[in-house]
């Protein structure tokens, strides 16, 4: 990737047929629609991809299927975590093989009992940086339970190769970000943050320069980024404000299954099917979020129709 990176850079939900079967031909969909959305770049295979209720046949499947069916239109960036070093930096190799743009981890983590050492952080991020030799977007949210401290974080981004760029999700994002770009100066390319853009204006005063959210309304949010970047402050507020009644419905009641459930209502995909354990959104949280979501005229809700 010869650009650096920024903007929005939204997840990309991975459908399944009603069975629980991966649906290939909806996953292209979710991928053009994404794109008509006027995202700057495609995450897939993320936690919001439901990652973590894949196969590694399923996941080597659709790492190529995106790839392929993306073609250069917009970068991808694939999401290659495993607590194995071995194994994530297969991953790694893979995705860039294939002509990812970019990939992203978590640490390795696997419960309270078994978090390695900070030493041993860095050295599973610098396995992944030999083996796939592009930019490497380290992840820093609560689900890992894993700390990463900005002195380990600002290390990372000076002494491995390709580790540049960073999302940000831990509460007090802003000030991390601050932190994090303070000290790590020009080695910290890309300073993002996540979770549906909840913080993001806190989060580009700090700093940051881009976004990963869902797929559920980037269109609306990416004019945030953009006014801001240009200085127009009271414009970027204004989006936000329209923006947050609907992102904080996604993030504190929907989680990943939002954008589902729009892109189904709005003929992208044949169904909203979560995979077990995770359940159905409640009738009561569908009704709140469509008419959100038709109050935005959101692309998703009726790209398909």
């Amino acid at each position: 990737m010869k650009d650096v990176l920024s903007g929005i850079l939204p997840v990309a939900p991975t459908p399944f047929h009603e069975d629980g079967s991966v649906d290939g031909p909806g996953m292209r969909r979710v991928l053009d629609c994404m794109i008509d959305q006027g995202v700057d770049a495609i995450c897939v295979l993320a936690n919001y991809s439901e990652q973590f209720l894949l196969s590694d046949e399923e996941r080597a499947m659709l790492t190529r299927l995106c790839l392929e069916h993306v073609a250069g239109r917009v970068p991808v960036i694939v999401t290659i975590s495993h607590f194995a070093s071995a194994v994530t930096a297969a991953r790694g190799r893979e995705a860039a093989e294939l002509g990812a743009a970019m990939v992203m981890m978590m640490p390795p983590y696997h419960g309270v009992g078994l978090v390695p050492s900070p030493q041993g952080i860095f050295e599973h991020f610098a396995a992944v940086s030999d083996a796939a030799g592009i930019p490497i977007m380290v992840q820093d949210a609560p689900l890992s339970g894993v700390s990463l401290p900005v002195p380990l974080l600002v290390r990372m981004a000076r002494e491995i190769e390709h580790v540049s760029y960073f999302k940000i999700e831990t509460p007090f994002a802003a000030d991390k970000l601050a932190a994090l770009i303070a000290e790590g100066a020009e080695h910290i390319v890309g300073p993002f943050d996540g979770e549906e853009a909840v913080t993001l204006l806190a989060d580009l005063d700090a700093g940051c320069t881009g976004t990963m959210t869902s797929a559920l309304q980037p269109e609306r949010i990416k004019p945030i980024l953009t006014e801001h970047r240009a200085g127009n402050d009271a414009a970027a507020l204004r989006h936000w404000q329209d923006c947050l009644p609907l992102i904080n419905h996604e993030n504190r009641q929907c989680g990943l299954r939002a954008a589902k459930v729009v892109m189904k209502e709005g003929g992208v995909i044949g169904s909203d099917h979560v995979r077990h354990p995770l359940t159905p959104m409640s009738e009561r949280t569908r009704t709140r979020l469509l008419q959100m979501a038709r109050e935005r005229d959101l692309i998703a809700l009726h790209w398909g129709t």
